[in-house]
């Protein structure tokens, strides 16, 4: 993409993240969701990490800006906690639930090989006060499995190309008037 002012190309994502707002009773809150770019290694998506935390850390701290409930969600492709895509991730103040740790996220995960390729996430306060207003975590949270519902004939290679190799994850909140 380029500058149309300067005629020079313009940092992107790989992939452009999405945002939808939706309100439940007088309660508004933002989904913004990203599929992080896979690369060859673990440092070709650093920097697509670390932009995008970033981004929706400034969006956060913009007044009045469709942010009062800014969740994120999404496949950041980061294979473990503790390593640096996934320190990149929380720099900014991005926490998932702890509740979410442990639950499988693809379908080919094991004890042995466990990912964290998909988050739901919401920012902090660096004294861990939530950021959300008008939304409360109640600390429910977990996966579904749905291999046990369909194509249960099929491999699990087969069912990642026709449904997905992720597990979809879901966070529970409920809302409270301002």
């Amino acid at each position: 993409m380029e500058d149309p002012a300067a005629g020079t190309p313009v940092p992107q994502f790989a992939r452009t993240p999405y945002a939808a707002g939706f309100t439940r009773g007088t309660t508004g809150f933002v989904l913004t969701t990203v599929h992080v770019l896979w690369g060859n290694n673990t440092a070709d998506r650093l920097p697509e990490i670390t932009a995008f935390a970033q981004w929706m850390r400034d969006w956060a701290k913009r007044p009045d800006d469709w942010n009062e409930n800014l969740l994120v969600l999404g496949d950041f492709n980061l294979d473990r906690i503790g390593d640096p895509l996934y320190e990149a991730f929380v720099s900014t103040g991005l926490w998932p639930p702890a509740e979410l740790q442990d639950v499988p996220r693809t379908i080919f995960d094991h004890d042995k090989t466990r990912h964290f390729y998909d988050q739901i996430a919401w920012f902090s306060e660096p004294d861990g006060t939530t950021m959300l207003k008008t939304l409360t975590y109640t600390g429910h949270a977990g996966h579904v499995d749905f291999l046990p519902h369909i194509y249960t004939e099929l491999t699990k290679q087969k069912i990642s190309w026709r449904i997905s190799d992720h597990y979809p994850l879901w966070t529970e909140f409920t809302t409270r008037t301002p």
